[in-house]
């Protein structure tokens, strides 16, 4: 009995499908947690439409985000000042991003100031309108909502590095004009150029 073996050049060409191949369906895993996923397909997460007509958005489900400022406990209630940012697709805050303004998410109950005061969050409920208050001596109206679910992110270092050399069709840098030569595929061959440290949200 004979059996087939792929030759080098084979798994070369297949290694760069492979690999693209892998990216996409990492891409396509995105998926928001359950806690924040809230009832409707596609919450309201833009503040600055919100924020221009926000009669209109009032019972509507909002999705946002940010870095929790302040936090304040009544009888009944906690209240929670954030400083929102963009989400990601994954309703993760983008943390680098400037922030487009301030919310004041309303969670039932009791919640230790500590835990949340200077987290990342996202929270997800009803809009119920808006309010009028202060940062420093500067007058502010802030977005008010229920929270119906929230979800506190950590913060990571992730260290990367950038790939070899442009690559050609099938995964060699095509400047050398040979599978075999430096710049190999990025299943075979190693990284170039200096790391780099990106200081992220997880879950």
């Amino acid at each position: 009995m004979f059996s087939h073996q792929a030759s080098p050049v084979s798994l070369r060409r297949l290694m760069p499908v492979a690999f693209l191949a892998a990216m996409l369906t990492l891409t396509g895993c995105v998926t928001v947690p359950e806690a924040i996923r809230g009832t409707t397909p596609t919450p309201q997460d833009d503040l600055v439409r919100v924020m221009n007509a926000p009669q209109l958005y009032i019972g509507q489900e909002g999705r946002f985000g940010g870095k929790v400022v302040k936090v304040t406990n009544e009888t009944d209630r906690t209240r929670l000042e954030i400083a929102t940012v963009p989400l990601d697709d994954g309703a993760v805050p983008l943390m680098h991003q400037p922030s487009p303004g301030r919310i004041i998410a309303q969670i039932s109950g009791f919640v230790e100031p500590s835990d949340l005061k200077g987290q990342w969050i996202t929270v997800v409920g009803p809009i119920t309108g808006t309010e009028k208050g202060h940062i420093d001596k500067a007058d502010y109206t802030y977005m008010v909502m229920q929270v119906n679910g929230y979800k506190r992110w950590r913060i990571v270092r992730e260290v990367s590095a950038p790939m070899g050399p442009p690559l050609g069709p099938w995964g060699w840098d095509y400047r050398y004009g040979s599978p075999w030569g430096p710049g190999y595929g990025p299943a075979w061959g190693a990284y170039y150029g200096d790391t780099r440290v990106d200081t992220v949200l997880v879950d």
